[in-house]
This record gives C-alpha cells, structure tokens and sequence, in this order.
C-alpha cells in the first residue's frame, strides 16, 4: 500500500516512547516501497513471485551485508509478500539443538522464519537446520547414553531468511541449502535521499532539500543511521524553535552530534587517531587497536572499519591495519611517511 493512502502509518512526531518502535513504522512493507539496491530487490522479486504462482512457500533466503542496510526490512517485506505470518530469532538465542526444535516445531504452514547474525547458531543447532531446511524434519532425541533414541518429527514447510554480517563464518554446508543469496552493498546518496525524503513524511517532519541532502552525505551510506540523524535532527530542530530543517539547521545538529562531513562519528575518528598519533599510521593488529580505543574487537571490525575502508581511510593487510595518507589528510595532519609506507604499496587482506 502507498504511503499517500496509509494514513495510519504516520507516526507522531510527538510519541517517541520507544525508538525501536519508531523505526519499525519507517520500515516498508512491500518490496515496490524498498528504496534501493536494485539488483536485490528485482532477484527477489522474482524468487516470491515464482513460489507465489506455484502456491508454495518461498525457497530459503540469505541476507548479507554490514548492519543497518535493511536485511530485517526484507525479512519483513518476504513475509508480507508472501501473506505469511512472521516469526523472528537470532543465532545466540540458538544454542542448543533443543532451542531450535521447539521454534521448528511451532511454525505454521508456510511461516517465515527469520534468524538474525545466524553465523552466532551453534554448531548442534546448524546440523538440525539442515536437515529442517531439506527435509522439513527435525530428530529430536530421547534419552540419554546408550539407550537414546532419535525421534524423527515432521515439520510444516517454511521459508528461512537468515541474516549475517559475517558471511564468511557460515559452514559451506549451511550456505548451500539457500536457494537465493544477497549481498547488500551501502547505498548511493541519491537512494538514502529518498529514504530520508519518505521518512520524513511518515514523522511530518518539515526538511527542505538541502537539509535532506546534507543528512544523507553524513549518514555512511546506510538507511538506518540515515534515520536516526534525521530523529535528532528533528529534536535539535524543535529544541531551538526551527519550524523546519534547512542546510544550517542540519549542520548545527550534526555537529552537536560529532557526526563530521563525510559521516565519520566518534568512534571512526578514535581508531583514526589511535591508529595515527599512537601507532604512527600502523601496521597494527585489530584486537590492539580495539583495546587502545576502549572497544570490542568485533564492534570496530564490523562497525568502524568497513566505513573507513570504503572512505580510503584504513587498509587491512596481513601485518595489520594502516592508515592511508587521506587519513592523516582528515585528521589535520601532515603525511610524513610511515614504516607501513610498502604495505600501502601492495595492501593485502588480513
């Protein structure tokens, strides 16, 4: 359904009780409303319309991509297309085989069932879905030593939408049981653009043209952070008495919010810094870099570095990360050389 004949999926602008909930009715519910990433959306497009003309359920989907660029969103939109119901999980929820025989057990006839950084499942619970996603089976077994015995239980056909940020830690035999595979890359300012020009309807929250463009260019290319900025936008807007969100309005609160012009928050610039004034530009290995930034390991992996690779910012090579001269361009400082200067040369992946 359209935007302009859904009234009741404006959101107050005034009840912000729960973010999560706000961000929830930003979300579209059909795949004709997902803004961007074309290729994804027209082979999915085709995997539902398929399983919808030979009334079955949908083949298993994998979504990977960095956080944030709309993998729940699809698992949302398949279920909607599909007119199924939707039941969602993650993967350290699964970790015993036990865990995920009771959610198979209870799924309804053609129910979408999505589980979120399912490279975090169990290995016991991976070797029940493959056959779950097979089969359409789970072994439940009863007892225990010598006189256990496997108990074979039917389960009602279903779609798996299963998503990562981490595709690579999934077990090849996990991988080829999905049907369709999609990786979502970050999104062009021209797409967050529109994101945030829809977004801002549903919230009826007035934001001229330049201030739409100056929040996507500082959103990292993703729809969720590009969401979130326009919210605290919104709020500095109405704190300082600004009817409307124009370029200086949005550079007033972005700044407030230490989200620089290319989009690099606090954390990106810690580990620039860290990596330049106290490492001279590195190499230097992840976990260290973590520790000197007073964060986890897989927070600055999976959330600060694919950015900074993407801004030619950082290099991950087999010694470690190095910072690139634009790096100490960004930080204000002069590019003197580094002892890293022939891995810059010839970067490899670590």
């Amino acid at each position: 359904m359209s935007l302009e004949h859904d009234p009741d999926r404006l959101v107050d602008a005034h009840a912000d009780g729960d973010e999560r909930v706000i961000e929830g009715a930003l979300r579209p519910e059909r795949l004709d409303e997902f803004i961007g990433q074309p290729r994804v959306r027209a082979q999915l497009g085709i995997v539902l319309e398929a399983a919808r003309q030979r009334g079955r359920p949908a083949d298993h989907l994998l979504l990977s991509g960095p956080p944030g660029l709309g993998k729940t969103t699809l698992a949302s939109i398949v279920a909607h297309e599909m007119d199924a119901p939707l039941r969602v999980t993650s993967g350290p929820a699964l970790q015993h085989a036990g865990d995920l025989a009771a959610v198979l057990s209870s799924l309804h006839p053609g129910e979408v069932l999505f589980v979120d950084e399912v490279h975090r499942t169990s290995r016991a619970a991976e070797e029940m879905l493959y056959i779950a996603m097979e089969d359409f089976r789970v072994d439940v077994v009863i007892g225990k030593g010598p006189g256990a015995t496997a108990v074979p239980l039917t389960i009602e056909p279903f779609t798996l939408v299963a998503a990562t940020t981490r595709a690579g830690l999934l077990p090849s035999p996990l991988r080829d049981r999905f049907g369709f595979t999609a990786h979502l890359d970050f999104y062009d300012p021209v797409d967050l653009e529109l994101i945030l020009d829809r977004s801002a309807r549903l919230l009826r929250v007035s934001v001229d043209e330049s201030g739409i463009h100056e929040i996507a260019r500082r959103s990292r290319g993703t729809p969720r952070i590009a969401n979130r900025l326009l919210r605290r936008v919104r709020d500095w807007a109405e704190v300082h008495g600004h009817p409307s969100i124009d370029l200086s309005t949005a550079r007033s609160a972005l700044d407030l919010y230490e989200v620089d012009a290319l989009g690099l928050d606090r954390l990106d610039r810690a580990v620039l810094d860290a990596l330049v004034r106290r490492f001279g530009g590195g190499p230097v290995g992840l976990s260290t870099l973590a520790v000197a930034v007073g964060e986890e390991t897989e927070t600055v992996e999976t959330v600060a570095e694919p950015f900074l690779v993407r801004c030619g910012f950082l290099l991950r090579t087999p010694r470690g990360r190095v910072a690139t001269p634009a790096a100490w361009e960004h930080l204000g400082l002069a590019y003197a050389g580094s002892p890293a200067q022939d891995l810059l040369d010839f970067p490899g992946s670590e």
